[in-house]
């Protein structure tokens, strides 16, 4: 894979970086997203017969990475156009395509995507939400948490199970939710965490849907699923990569200007050496990531799967320790509303939590890429 950027990805990092510049930490989250949509950021990962740049996961991560770098990210980016639009790129119907595609692309719809359950956790063998037939149609019954961003989209691409009528055994099968479908409800959850895009718990109390909000094939679930899964985590790493260069730009700015015994405070090896090792960091998170998105395009999904779950899990520890080491820089000023990177300390958190915990992915490795046996 190449090691370096093409031109073109240079680019497009510049004119995001310019794009994040202007709106700032201060965003408005509307008005980011309809400006992204119209220059084509949004859907630069989707077919270009649907609207879409025509591009992968590559340059969609670079746009993600560089609005959180000025310190504008967009959470539904990872959502809507990474793992909606990814799945049904590839595994929907030509009629799911014509409906959603051009409008992910250009951000006239968004879509959530429902996966993680109260009593499931990590464990996605024990998902509960469950789809069976009535004649034509299907009905959904289950529950969902954590879901972003419901109130902002027009659907949600939910994970539920049905019966393997060959062996009676539950499968996994991915099913569009318009928002207002009967028996479909949501309640916002509490969040300690400050964020535009907010959480929910969904409910659907047998929610009758078509036969043709079914995504691609009944009996393929799996692959399905896992062909969303892997751009998310990418996604999240470059979220994750974004928000630890902004917080590591405010401190070394900080470190440059601020000045004690007629000295800045970064001479000082104290507090040049942990940003320098931030640094350092991020960048070796942001080359795994580049390395997992190279193979996810190039369709090496069982390649990408592993490098994915790593730069999810460097970016996420990198993010933490630059976001922490920026607080520490500015003292009591990094507790400060006028330096906004307090709100980090629990928004950099969310990276080695979610979509998946740091633990899961070392058992991942553990057990896939050394081979040792499994604990659970």
């Amino acid at each position: 894979m190449p090691t370096i950027e093409t031109e073109e990805h240079k680019s497009l990092r510049q004119a995001v970086a310019a794009l994040g510049k202007r709106h700032g930490r201060t965003y408005d989250r509307e008005q980011l997203w309809s400006e992204a949509a119209k220059l084509g950021y949004l859907g630069v990962n989707l077919p270009e017969e649907y609207g879409g740049g025509g591009g992968g996961i590559a340059e969609l991560s670079i746009v993600l990475e560089e609005l959180g770098a000025a310190g504008c990210p967009l959470l539904m980016m990872i959502v809507s156009p990474a793992i909606c639009g990814t799945v049904i790129a590839r595994f929907g119907t030509d009629a799911q395509k014509q409906e959603w595609l051009p409008a992910l692309a250009d951000g006239t719809r968004t879509m959530a995507f429902g996966i993680t359950e109260p009593d499931a956790g990590s464990n996605s063998h024990r998902i509960t939400t469950t789809a069976h037939r009535d004649g034509d149609d299907w009905l959904l019954t289950g529950r969902k948490v954590f879901v972003s961003g419901v109130d902002l989209a027009d659907a949600t691409l939910i994970v539920g199970r049905t019966e393997d009528s060959r062996t009676g055994r539950l499968k996994p099968c991915l099913f569009i939710v318009p928002r207002d479908a009967p028996g479909f409800a949501r309640r916002q959850i509490d969040m300690e965490l400050n964020a535009v895009e907010k959480q929910f718990e969904l409910t659907l109390d047998d929610v009758r849907l078509p036969a043709e909000a079914l995504v691609g094939d009944e009996d393929a679930g799996l692959l399905q699923l896992f062909a969303g899964l892997n751009p998310e985590r990418i996604m999240t790493a470059a979220f994750a990569i974004g928000m630890g260069r902004y917080a590591l730009s405010q401190a070394i700015t900080y470190a440059r200007e601020r000045t004690v015994w007629n000295t800045p405070i970064g001479a000082h090896q104290a507090i040049a050496h942990p940003l320098a090792q931030a640094h350092i960091d991020l960048e070796l998170a942001r080359l795994m990531m580049q390395k997992a998105a190279h193979l996810y395009d190039a369709g090496d999904d069982a390649g990408a799967g592993e490098a994915a779950n790593m730069a999810k899990y460097a970016a996420g520890e990198a993010c933490v320790k630059a976001v922490d080491q920026a607080v520490h820089t500015l003292g009591g000023n990094g507790l400060t509303r006028e330096f906004g990177i307090a709100s980090l300390i629990t928004a950099s958190r969310v990276a080695r939590i979610a979509p998946v915990s740091r633990e899961m992915i070392l058992n991942y490795v553990s057990h896939q890429t050394l081979g040792l046996p499994k604990s659970y």
